[in-house]
């Protein structure tokens, strides 16, 4: 049977959850404010359809992996690849992902404690990592982790393997160019005298062109890479994010999205708080500035980010913060389109007036 990374959804009676990021009591807690029972089975027939990045950061991502594989294993749920997950299964080292490889690094103890996954059940991960779908497509719904890009999709579209076989086979045609070869010999040479700095926080290195052009037309090379991790453009300021100096930045992909067809996602840490909104952050710029949190956006006003940041929780328990979070484990109700918290609120939504 042919694995499609484009999948079907259902056109109603869906309840779309944002980044878990490892938060299992957040997602216990979300469930049954949705009233779903511990099976993930409703009432009234309804699912539940995760927006990818389960994992990594929280205190317990190997009970979340677990709580959602095995509910879509019995077909009650549906999810979608994230860039945490993806990282996983190219065996990146990534800011919060110690949990999978069984040992704390330097910079992931800023996240203890958390559960580790035993040696034994990586392999098992990673395959159902790699048999999620890209996207989810139904009549009036579509669904993706990051960004929906009408070349990616229809791209992978034509693609019949699953996500990692994919990846690779785009990543290694796109390395092979002489012209990107070039490209990335340049950045590597530009980048040479500064490899000590990279990752200190406290040393910033100068922005360094042929870095940046290279990282954005690496990102936008692969489509999987789109779609899981975002729209990305070189930076007039480099900031220090996920362990690293970076040298591009995130670009509002739903500014240039045209369709009537609602897009609903997850990915870039929106903030219910709209007090502490600032046209730029430390992690580069706030693409939410002068938006409603509980709005629709885009220029047709048919995107919605339901990523509520419930990924940052280790910072505020490390602030003695263990309950009345500002990070929320979010879920918008389809076709209703009232979102849902962890906490219990509940709130309509409606499209943004302004000029986003």
């Amino acid at each position: 049977m042919t694995f499609s990374l484009i999948q079907s959804l259902p056109s109603e009676g869906v309840d779309i959850v944002g980044d878990v990021h490892g938060e299992i009591d957040a997602l216990h807690d979300l469930v049954r404010v949705l009233g779903y029972d511990h099976q993930a089975r409703h009432p009234e027939g309804r699912s539940l359809v995760f927006v990818g990045d389960l994992c990594d950061r929280g205190p317990d991502s190997p009970a979340v992996v677990d709580w959602v594989r095995r509910r879509r294993d019995d077909g009650r749920v549906q999810c979608v690849l994230g860039n945490h997950e993806l990282n996983l299964m190219r065996g990146q080292r990534k800011d919060g992902n110690d949990w999978f490889y069984g040992d704390v690094s330097e910079e992931g103890e800023r996240y203890l404690p958390f559960a580790m996954l035993s040696k034994g059940e990586q392999h098992s991960v990673k395959a159902f990592f790699n048999n999620l779908p890209v996207a989810l497509e139904g009549k009036g719904l579509r669904v993706v982790h990051a960004a929906w890009h009408s070349a990616s999709v229809t791209h992978l579209k034509t693609c019949v393997a699953r996500s990692m076989e994919v990846f690779d086979q785009i990543d290694h045609a796109f390395k092979l160019d002489i012209e990107n070869r070039t490209l990335a010999s340049m950045a590597l040479e530009e980048k040479q005298p500064w490899l000590d700095h990279l990752h200190h926080q406290h040393t910033p290195p100068p922005l360094l062109h042929m870095t940046g052009k290279w990282n954005a037309k690496l990102q936008m090379g692969n489509p999987i890479r789109v779609m899981t991790s975002g729209i990305e453009k070189e930076t007039n300021t480099p900031f220090f994010a996920g362990g690293a100096w970076r040298f591009v930045e995130r670009a509002a992909w739903w500014n240039d999205y045209q369709d009537t067809t609602p897009v609903v996602f997850g990915h870039y840490w929106r903030r219910w708080n709209r007090q502490t909104a600032q046209p730029r952050t430390a992690f580069g710029p706030n693409l939410f500035y002068g938006v409603e949190p509980d709005a629709w956006f885009g220029s047709a006003g048919q995107v919605f980010c339901t990523d509520f940041s419930v990924g940052g929780r280790f910072m505020e328990r490390k602030n003695k913060v263990n309950a009345g979070f500002i990070g929320r484990l979010g879920a918008l109700r389809w076709p209703e389109r009232d979102l849902y918290f962890d906490d219990g609120t509940c709130v309509p939504t409606h499209h943004f007036l302004g000029t986003k």
